[in-house]
């Protein structure tokens, strides 16, 4: 099967907002089209590849700005539509193709939780001394949802530091925690909300 190449968002026609940047309005399939779309595609029909891949940067987008720091958006929709893009031949058009790609998004998701932790734990040194609340992991919703599973120290400084952008310094003083303690229990909170997402309860 010969397709063109996998585009990028500008390319695909869409915008870093995750909107269509040009074409007219209505010109996007339903995700009930998508199917026919990539069984078209499958058979070698690149212009039928080129409109399904750029539907798809746009849902994705939505569904990765949900859960996902701005900065992180476009790199993993990018990444989930390399994954669409090396496995399209894998699809099955008896089922949707909306339930194949919420997969993959999924996927893709937890693996940028996976390096966003990985990086807030190496900023951290055995004194805790670098700032690492600049990055949220997770979206607000996310959070909001999830927080009650935590220790209350924990819950609450990820309340003030990722959701009310409170800094460490007024976290510490509104808790009693010191900023040391603050920031490590963002980490350990954080850890343990990725660990819930991933149905690992053993993270404390």
């Amino acid at each position: 099967m010969s397709l063109r190449p996998l585009p990028t968002l500008e390319t695909a026609g869409v915008n870093p907002q995750g909107t269509r940047a040009c074409g007219p309005p209505g010109a996007a399939a339903s995700p009930d089209q998508w199917s026919q779309l990539m069984v078209a595609a499958q058979d070698g029909n690149g212009g039928a590849y080129k409109r399904l891949l750029a539907d798809l940067a746009v849902w994705l987008h939505r569904y990765f700005s949900r859960r996902l720091p701005r900065a992180e958006v476009d790199d993993a929709v990018q990444e989930a539509l390399l994954a669409v893009h090396r496995s399209r031949h894998t699809y099955d058009p008896r089922y949707p193709l909306l339930v194949w790609v919420s997969a993959i998004a999924k996927r893709k998701w937890v693996d940028q939780l996976r390096a966003l932790e990985h990086r807030s734990a190496d900023e951290l040194t055995d004194t805790v001394a670098t700032p690492d609340h600049e990055a949220a992991v997770i979206g607000a919703s996310v959070l909001t949802s999830l927080l009650g599973e935590l220790r209350p120290a924990q819950s609450q400084v990820i309340q003030l530091v990722k959701l009310e952008g409170y800094s460490l310094e007024e976290a510490s003083s509104r808790t009693g925690q010191s900023i040391a303690a603050v920031k490590v229990n963002i980490h350990r909170g954080i850890a343990r909300l990725r660990a819930l997402i991933m149905g690992n309860t053993d993270v404390a």
